[in-house]
């Protein structure tokens, strides 16, 4: 990656990361665009060139890691088992990364409450649907491929695809609603797919 797209990755995850810790804080309806771009010291003229809306500012971090989910698989070795492989995938997106390390969540209790209350307001439940589907096409793309099978024709790339997307948003909502860890309940929910239970 060259410096001018390190630091356009930089900005917009500034200005992600400042519409979640707004939205987490004051709750989805009472942020705005103008609010996120002032957090992020960006213009909201700048926070429209990288988002079309604050719910898709806020969901981008779970975009990109469901996206970089398809890319890992890509990359796993051909002849791994294809849900050995998605769980090793899915687990290499929740490593902590620079980002992270920089957002250190204050008092993890009323983050978790705010984030819950966040990913309760169906304005933001949209933009939720629209990132897993965006995310499912392209791991269905990358499990047709390491299985050879066809995108058009097929019917197992989308239904894998699908069952992804379902186990990692049903493991960040039992995670918000037990506070075990995500990557705990991502590798049991990807054995439990995987035994056919």
């Amino acid at each position: 990656m060259g410096l001018r797209e390190r630091k356009k990755a930089e900005t917009r995850s500034a200005i992600s990361w400042a519409a979640i810790r707004l939205a987490v804080e004051r709750g989805f309806g009472n942020v705005k665009v103008e609010d996120i771009a002032e957090a992020a010291g960006v213009s909201p003229r700048t926070f429209n060139n990288y988002f079309s809306s604050k719910g898709e500012a806020i969901v981008a971090r779970h975009t990109d890691r469901l996206r970089n989910l398809a890319v890992a698989l890509r990359e796993r070795p051909a002849d791994e088992p294809l849900w050995d492989a998605i769980s090793a995938s899915a687990a290499a997106q929740l490593t902590p990364d620079l980002a992270a390390a920089e957002n250190p969540v204050p008092d993890p209790a009323t983050w978790t409450a705010g984030v819950r209350v966040m990913l309760a307001d169906p304005a933001l439940q949209g933009d939720l649907l629209k990132a897993g589907a965006v995310a499912e096409a392209e791991i269905a793309a990358a499990v047709a491929e390491r299985t050879g099978a066809s995108l058009e024709r097929d019917l197992h790339p989308h239904l894998v695809a699908a069952a992804v997307v379902a186990a990692v948003h049903t493991a960040i909502g039992h995670h918000l609603r037990t506070n075990r860890p995500v990557a705990d309940l991502l590798t049991e929910a990807f054995d439990l797919l995987s035994a056919g239970r």
